[in-house]
């Protein structure tokens, strides 16, 4: 058997190894190994260490390209404010002081919800309107309007 059928055998199990595992790293990996096939096939006299460097070579500059194309990507920051909220106006539903937190409702969902637990440094009546100034994990940050 030639070490083309080689390289192509590799190159399906790296690609099925990528689907079952999701990783990118195997796809360039099993990409590579398949380009490999290609040059066996054109070059079918290439001694072993030269394949081997090839795959190597091969591989390394896959995973620079993907690495590069990876911090092109802004990151993706799921259920995470991205400072649209911030300004939002809503009503204090219920009274909110520096010692204890309330509640504040916006006639548009925020982040998904209408209601949510309000923090302020200072003291916030129910039925006053209040704006978002920060967004801290599960609750908002208000100030009066």
């Amino acid at each position: 058997m030639t070490t083309l059928w080689w390289w192509c055998g590799l190159g399906l199990v790296l690609l099925c190894l990528e689907m079952l595992l999701g990783t990118l790293y195997l796809l360039w990996l099993g990409i590579a190994a398949l380009v490999m096939a290609v040059l066996c096939a054109i070059f079918n006299d290439m001694p072993l260490a030269l394949q081997a460097l090839n795959y190597a070579v091969l591989s390394a500059v896959a995973l620079a390209v993907m690495r590069k194309l990876e911090k092109r990507k802004p990151a993706l920051r799921v259920g995470q404010a991205q400072g649209e909220e911030i300004g939002r106006e809503g009503i204090v539903i219920v009274a909110i002081s520096p010692m204890h937190p309330g509640k504040i409702r916006f006639s548009q969902g925020v982040l998904g919800s209408r209601e949510w637990v309000a923090y302020a440094n200072t003291a916030i009546a129910e039925q006053q309107p209040a704006k978002v100034v920060a967004v801290e994990g599960n609750s908002l940050r208000v100030a009066p309007v």
